[in-house]
């Protein structure tokens, strides 16, 4: 574990909660028998009963001093708010930056991941999606991979020049979890919750399939958004965004290696549309400002400081964000 000590960081407040949920009653199934523990003695189970599904894990520190917005940042599909923290191969993650710069941070695990978890009774949801690690290697951009390469020898397949720790895939799968296609409604609900709790207009910086839901919000709430900040969103809700309007300052950054990928260039042709139309979106493009080899998991590239400095530089400049650097 690396120790960082040129700096530290200074908290006001830290904790947690969860938002979000609803009940949800099982009635109609069998008892059962069950073991809770090695050796232990067997309990009688009755499943029939009131549940609350849905919900969603948050974790806040209050690293400034409250004038700023705060920043909640939303990871995407398969994974965690862990994503933001440290990185796979123990370099600073995002959460410690933003902290460093004084800014408070409210890291979310969404519905079904993490310590938000799943439905805990059967016959509500369906089974996850699978996602091996070659086809996160390569869905994720990182590099080119058969379906059939081990994970021990993914690394040798990383595209030259990536700035993706690729010697340490390995770490990095140990934080994808389960997954589901269905719950985009029950996430949407859990993050308006998020934002009506945390009560302060806010500025969400989200990624991948967390992207969707950034933008959703300050289409469906946005007074409750001051500014977002997209990492490659999955998805751009245009249709939306063309029915209800939308004006908040956002900036969405892509990396590289885009044309390798049959998904990219059309979400991409998509992005570039939603930029044209609406003139609050500005497109951060690192390869056109000549920075080189980044994955999907811009936050946790080898040149991931970089890349935060230049949304922290984006974010000051942004009217509605506190101009004065700490």
């Amino acid at each position: 574990m690396a120790i960082r000590t040129e700096r530290c960081i200074k908290l006001r407040g830290m904790g947690s909660f969860h938002v979000g949920g609803e009940p949800k009653s099982l009635q109609g199934k069998p008892l059962m028998q069950a073991t809770l523990a090695v050796g232990g003695v067997p309990v009688t189970m009755d499943p029939n009963g009131d549940y609350v599904i849905g919900q969603m894990y948050a974790q806040y520190f209050l690293g400034g001093d409250g004038r700023r917005p705060p920043i909640l940042f939303w990871h995407g599909g398969g994974l965690t708010g862990a994503c933001w923290e440290t990185t796979p191969d123990d370099r600073r993650g995002w959460v410690e930056d933003f902290l460093l710069d004084g800014w408070d941070i409210y890291l979310c695990d969404a519905v079904e991941r993490g310590r938000s978890g799943y439905a805990p009774i059967p016959d509500v949801w369906p089974a996850p999606i699978s996602q091996t690690a070659a086809s996160l290697f390569v869905r994720f951009r990182i590099g080119h991979a058969e379906t059939n390469t081990t994970l021990e020898n993914l690394a040798g397949h990383a595209f030259p020049g990536s700035q993706f720790p690729a010697r340490q895939f390995t770490q990095f799968m140990r934080q994808v979890v389960p997954r589901w296609s269905h719950t985009d409604e029950q996430i949407m609900a859990a993050y308006h919750a998020l934002l009506r709790r945390i009560g302060r207009r806010s500025i969400i910086v989200c990624h991948s399939q967390g992207g969707m839901f950034g933008l959703r919000s300050a289409m469906e709430a946005p007074d409750a958004v001051t500014a977002v900040v997209a990492l490659e969103p999955a998805s751009v809700p245009l249709e939306k965004a063309r029915q209800l309007g939308y004006s908040t300052p956002t900036l969405i950054v892509l990396g590289d290696y885009i044309d390798t990928d049959t998904r990219w260039p059309r979400i991409r042709d998509r992005i570039m549309q939603f930029a044209a139309e609406f003139p609050c979106v500005q497109v951060l493009s690192l390869p056109e400002i000549g920075i080189k080899g980044n994955s999907h998991m811009l936050m946790m590239d080898k040149n991931n400081m970089e890349i935060s400095g230049k949304v922290r530089d984006w974010l000051y400049g942004m009217a509605g964000a506190d101009s004065a650097r700490p």
